[in-house]
């Protein structure tokens, strides 16, 4: 019957019968009797098809007129009905607050070193909403600017800006923009009569679950024990110490923390001698001291595991609390600067110490005493340390001194960085389960920063980019009155300075593509020697907070994979052999720059031809720069691949890239580690080994400076919920992570 009466249906309405019983009760006597999924959707159809061919357009209009009246008062969030609980409080996030430069002016140009000067006590998230700022979130809300009193109505009171970041893509007759992201706390009543509805990506409602930086049900349903777990932390970079930090706060165990390299304060003297004197520290310079590699870089906050997630708000709040400046919490690109990183540091490690925690430097793990397939402890070598505290300089001569010492502990934390090939390789003897993995490997380039302004902003806006160093900002705004020789300067807003981010997944190589990109950028900033080991050469950049050096400069890398043919003449090594391709071509460049630490270099448009540059244009480099055949150095895969990159991609994503001066500075290869510790998904423990527990960016689990806290934290959730609560799978309550972290590249 039901097939009867739908075909009997269709004829009728082919014919164009009105004479037919009508629609509506047909169907509700085709439905009452049909209960086939597929008859269903077929009689469905039917209607709406009947339907549209009997109405008119005027009918249409009207259908759609009824639809937008009914998406509006969808949208008054059930204006008509009765609100449960409506003083509750919620947090709406608003994005895409957009505000141009102009209209900010110079409430924009904030004195970073006046920040904390002028007596306020108004949060960076507060001071951030300038009235066109204001203005703008008013125009979202559709509130009336006369409705406010004092710049926002008083139930926007507890506005915030959460994030500030700039959006320069070149759109045919756009300016640069400030888009911010800004939350609002509004009982249930008050959104309502805002009209507030969620829309993805435009306003949302938070998830108010609170963010447990210590993990505080493990500490309250841990036992007191007067006998407190040991935790032996290899390693005092981002993972090492957060992982400390997040022991020690929770009064339940004791992490000591062993830092191969020295004290940041007698580490910079160790990296004068190395800028002044070519003497390299195998164990304090660029990349081993307190604090890890990126004390002496950019000081880079950004990551890719999810800029408003939790752990990374606690960890940009945490380097508030030590002594980083506010905005970081607000700015979408927000970086610290070595300058910044230095007197953090010292804070961090004496609120460590007043927290129960013990902290060792200079002292190298050399050996791992594993037994019965469990971790004990590790044998370290002490050298000589001179630590400066707030109060008073501590001589280690004036301490106990002993070349070697033993630290027991119940578990132990590999937290050292990608340069501690000496760690790698003790742990490969001693059985512990590494696997290679993909990395990638090239050079520095360096551009004018003036012309990276240029390219990023246009001749327009360009000239609207200070630093408050006069030197700098006079090259530049010279360089664009010359541009715009002749026209009025149009613009009173200013914009910080200009970086970039490239990045191709087809880099031909002659046989298949690989990945090439950009990687830590440093606007304003210097390239400086990162090698670990005499007779290498290895390059990184750094900039201080105010990024303002004549130069811009960023790593240019092309990926190799762990099967890749280029490591075929490594294999011996095994799991190693990308370890032994770094040294290789480390010792390559040490060699070209003639074997005191000068760097080689070449033209970037001399390097896509092949040819040696006949003159080179100044360096940042301090140790001296020689005309050298990068193009030779890396095998022909990679070198046809960068070029691939540089002319096919890089040039059309940012034209005027590949510039005469722009200059290649080699080698960086330590983008991140080519191994990795095989580590538990669910213990975070190593592979084949108890109580050793990998972490951060050496372990291969993070990339950058946050990432790497995250994991450590990960990892300190992970060892609290197995020795203080019995927690078979050792697997905490926050910072919870499946996966690896990732690599902001």
């Amino acid at each position: 019957m039901n097939l009867i009466a739908a075909v009997s249906l269709l004829i009728c309405s082919v014919r164009g019968f009105q004479q037919n019983p009508p629609i509506a009760s047909t169907r509700r006597q085709i439905l009452q009797t049909s209960s086939h999924p597929r008859i269903l959707t077929q009689q469905t159809s039917l209607f709406s098809s009947t339907q549209t061919n009997d109405s008119k357009p005027k009918n249409k209009r009207r259908s759609n007129k009824q639809y937008n009246n009914k998406k509006k008062r969808k949208r008054e969030v059930g204006a008509g009905k009765e609100l449960k609980n409506p003083d509750e409080v919620i947090t709406w996030r608003c994005y895409g607050i957009d505000v141009y430069p102009d209209d900010l002016g110079k409430s924009l140009n904030i004195d970073k070193r006046k920040e904390k000067r002028d007596g306020s006590n108004v949060p960076s998230e507060r001071s951030y909403l300038t009235p066109p700022v204001i203005s703008s979130l008013l125009s979202r809300l559709r509130i009336k600017s006369e409705e406010a009193t004092d710049g926002l109505p008083s139930i926007l009171q507890d506005a915030r800006v959460v994030r500030r970041s700039l959006d320069a893509r070149r759109r045919k007759g756009s300016d640069p923009k400030y888009t911010y992201v800004i939350d609002i706390d509004l009982t249930r009543q008050a959104a309502r009569n805002l009209g507030l509805a969620p829309q993805s990506g435009k306003m949302e409602i938070l998830d108010d679950k609170k963010l447990k930086g210590q993990d505080d049900d493990i500490a309250n349903n841990a036992e007191d024990s007067q006998a407190k777990p040991r935790i032996v932390i290899v390693g005092a970079g981002p993972a090492g110490l957060f992982c400390a930090l997040s022991l020690a706060s929770s009064g339940l165990c004791t992490p000591i923390l062993l830092e191969r390299g020295q004290p940041v304060e007698t580490r910079g003297k160790s990296i004068g001698a190395l800028i002044h004197r070519r003497c390299v520290d195998p164990e304090s310079n660029f990349s081993f001291g307190e604090g890890g590699a990126g004390t002496w870089s950019d000081g880079k906050l950004t990551t890719r595991i999810g800029r408003n997630s939790g752990s990374v708000r606690y960890v940009l709040e945490t380097l508030v609390k030590y002594g980083a400046p506010e905005r970081i919490l607000v700015e979408g690109a927000p970086h610290l600067g070595t300058d910044n990183l230095v007197r953090l540091l010292r804070n961090m490690r004496e609120d460590l110490r007043e927290l129960g925690g013990e902290i060792h430097f200079g002292t190298k793990a050399t050996k791992y005493l594993i037994e019965d397939g469990k971790i004990r402890g590790v044998e370290a070598e002490c050298v000589e340390v001179n630590e400066r505290t707030k109060s008073k300089l501590i001589d280690s001569e004036a301490r106990e001194h002993e070349s070697f010492k033993t630290f027991y502990g119940d578990a132990v934390v590999l937290a050292t960085g990608h340069s501690a090939r000496d760690v790698y390789e003790e742990l490969y003897k001693a059985g512990v389960e590494l696997e290679p993995k993909g990395f990638a490997v090239g050079f520095r380039i360096e551009h004018p920063q003036r012309l990276i302004n240029e390219i990023q902003y246009g001749k327009d806006w360009g000239g609207r980019v200070f630093t408050k160093r006069p030197s700098t900002d006079t090259v530049n705004t010279e360089h664009f009155e010359k541009l715009s020789e002749g026209t009025e300067e149009s613009h009173q807003g200013t914009l910080p300075v200009a970086s970039y981010r490239l990045a191709t997944d087809k880099a031909f190589d002659g046989e298949q593509n690989r990945g090439a990109y950009s990687f830590c950028m440093c606007p304003g900033g210097q390239i400086v020697p990162s090698s670990t080991e005499e007779g290498e050469l290895c390059i990184n950049g750094m900039s201080f907070s105010n990024r303002d050096s004549l130069w811009a400069n960023s790593a240019l890398v092309v990926t190799v994979s762990q099967d890749d043919p280029i490591l075929d003449k490594y294999r011996s090594h095994g799991c190693l052999a990308g370890l032994e391709f770094q040294r290789d071509i480390e010792r390559k460049a040490y060699e070209l720059g003639g074997m005191n630490m000068t760097v080689p270099v070449q033209r970037l448009t001399d390097y896509v031809n092949g040819v040696v540059s006949s003159s080179i244009p100044a360096s940042s480099y301090r140790l001296g720069a020689i005309s050298a055949p990068l193009h030779e150095i890396y095998p022909k895969p990679l070198y046809n691949a960068l070029s691939y990159a540089i002319t096919e991609h890089f040039e059309k994503q940012m034209p005027g890239f590949l510039f005469e001066d722009a200059l290649l500075h080699g080698v960086e290869t330590r983008t991140s580690s080519p191994l990795r510790l095989v580590r538990n998904r669910t213990t975070l423990q190593a592979g084949g080994v108890d109580n050793l527990y990998p972490a951060g960016e050496g372990a291969g689990f993070a990339g950058g400076i946050v990432s790497a806290a995250v994991d450590g934290l990960v990892v300190a959730n992970a060892i609290k919920a197995k020795f203080l609560t019995g927690d078979g799978d050792g697997n905490g309550n926050a910072f919870k992570s499946s996966k690896s972290i990732g690599f902001d590249y």
